[in-house]
């Protein structure tokens, strides 16, 4: 077995390059994603192309065509990445994919001993996931695509690690107050972080711990083996890997390799295989598990022991592809979960106080259309859009509702529609949406401070947006106070054919706890309905 390169083999001095070429480009992709997060999250506007990484994600293309039952033109610039893998392979996954890029930064020593203990089969997770998304979609489910990466990264990103750290850089602010000599720092930062990099207000997300903590025991996983989300169970790698499998271009081993190991070593997703024994052993790369990286034609002593060619038949099937009857299985256990969803008592407890952004007039077109990439949450300016959790069943898991008591529906912003990437929220202009009904504000007698108390109060016909207010006051009636004397008092009312449902009331209102005032969608308002006035 060979132990350095050969005389007759000089290295290709092309490989480290083009290594340099797909870190730089790595590198890029992440900025720009990370670009892109930041710039939503401080202009909270869509920016043009800030939902790009999703446009071009073929997976969230595909899976939202096929459940909507609709040609989404906004998503076809996908069909570019699957022109790209069916030529090169999985370049998406080693070059672009901003997770894929995270994960592979996450190393952890003996990760290799450890991932040489895993079952081969556990490759397989990736494509049953793959098909019972699809199944699941045939049927208008898209439950598991709160498995993207995109979307996974989006949603984390947002709704954890920029609030976090927006909480992190206040405190540590808050410290250096005190501090008279750090004042000059505290207030550079502000100048150069506050609104140009991090929101002006903190924002707050009901799921924010649990989601950071998915993410983070996906990191985690790395222990067990080197990008262990990549080789085990990311569905559009497994999409993309099927695909590889007949790509125009892969690496290939040639006819003199010596089988030293070399490339197997540096290769992190075991990607590369080894048959046979003695003088009959072989070297061939798995390309439906290559991410391109380029790190074994790197290591590979020489030419043309290893080399990047065209592959003129698919390439080799392993023990942990998927067969027919895996595809059955798989296919079968996502009409199983389609439902177990729609019959289970989860899907029975929905909150009949959900509420969807504005445009959103039909809810099975919505959760047909919903990628739970978190692309509105990210612009949402009062974090007012939460990913639900239980409120809209499971088959609703981490589609966007708004909270009122958590942050309102701004009357001037109609940044969700035009950042969702696949329509599920429409893109309304202004004045459209402004007149949009998502929901009815109540007044609870027996908890409004005017109503209950006789405590003079009217914050939410004050802070009402309307023009014409839908929250008015009652002509002023003499009541007893709490010294035996009377008050002149005025009590709020709602106009309910002028309320759009904005929430801005039950923000606003001084209650700790439940608010007096509460928005919610009645059975007698159809969404998308039209206010009066």
């Amino acid at each position: 077995m060979s132990a350095g390169p050969r005389a007759d083999r000089p290295r290709h001095s092309a490989w480290p390059a083009l290594r340099w070429a797909r870190r730089v480009t790595q590198g890029v992709a992440l900025a720009l994603f990370t670009y892109l997060l930041f710039a939503a999250v401080q202009s909270r506007h869509a920016a043009p192309g800030g939902n790009v990484f999703l446009r071009f994600d073929p997976l969230a293309s595909f899976v939202t065509m096929l459940s909507s039952r609709t040609w989404l033109p906004g998503l076809a610039l996908a069909v570019v990445t699957l022109i790209v893998t069916l030529v090169a392979g999985r370049v998406w996954c080693g070059w672009i994919c901003p997770l894929g890029t995270i994960v592979g930064t996450v190393r952890f020593k003996g990760a290799r001993r450890q991932a040489s203990r895993l079952p081969p089969r556990l490759r397989l997770t990736k494509y049953v996931l793959l098909v019972a998304l699809v199944a699941m979609a045939a049927c208008g489910v898209m439950t598991l695509m709160v498995l993207d990466p995109i979307g996974l990264l989006t949603r984390t990103a947002t709704t954890a690690f920029i609030p976090g750290l927006d909480y992190i850089v206040t405190g540590l602010e808050s410290a250096m107050q005190r501090v008279g000599a750090l004042q000059g720092i505290v207030n550079a930062l502000e100048a150069h972080l506050r609104g140009p990099v991090l929101p002006v207000v903190q924002p707050h997300y009901a799921q924010a711990v649990f989601l950071g903590l998915l993410l983070a025991l996906l990191l985690a996983a790395n222990a067990l083996a080197d990008r262990f989300w990549c080789r085990h169970l990311c569905p559009l790698g497994a999409l993309l890997g099927l695909l590889s499998k007949v790509s125009l271009l892969r690496p290939v081993v040639g006819a003199s390799c010596d089988s030293c190991g070399r490339c197997a070593g540096a290769c992190r997703l075991g990607a590369i295989a080894s048959a046979g024994a003695g003088d009959e052993r072989s070297t061939q790369v798995v390309s439906s598990e290559c991410t391109v990286c380029l790190d074994c034609l790197v290591a590979c002593p020489g030419e043309p022991g290893m080399s990047f060619a065209l592959g003129l038949r698919p390439g080799p099937w392993q023990a942990y592809d998927p067969g027919r009857r895996d595809f059955l299985v798989a296919a079968a256990a996502g009409l199983g979960g389609v439902a177990l969803l729609g019959a289970g008592v989860w899907n029975l407890r929905r909150d009949p106080r959900l509420i969807r952004p504005p445009g959103v007039t039909d809810e099975g077109n919505f959760l047909a259309r919903c990628l739970r990439c978190g692309e509105c949450l990210k612009v949402c300016p009062t974090s007012g859009l939460q990913p639900s959790l239980g409120q809209a069943g499971l088959t609703g898991l981490w589609t966007p509702v708004l909270t009122p008591r958590l942050g309102y529906c701004l009357y001037d912003c109609r940044a969700c529609g035009p950042a969702c990437p696949s329509g599920a929220i429409p893109s309304l202009a202004l004045a459209v949406k402004q007149k949009q009904v998502i929901g009815t504000a109540t007044i609870d007698r027996n908890r409004c401070l005017p109503w209950a108390r006789g405590v003079p109060c009217s914050v939410c016909q004050e802070v009402c947006p309307l023009p014409h207010k839908a929250v008015t006051l009652t002509d002023g009636v003499m009541i007893k106070n709490g010294q035996g004397g009377t008050n002149w008092m005025t009590r709020p009312v709602v106009l309910a054919e002028r309320c759009i449902g904005c929430g801005t009331c039950e923000y606003q209102c001084p209650l700790e706890g439940v608010a007096a005032i509460r928005v919610e969608r009645p059975s007698g308002i159809a969404p998308g309905a039209v206010a009066a006035g």
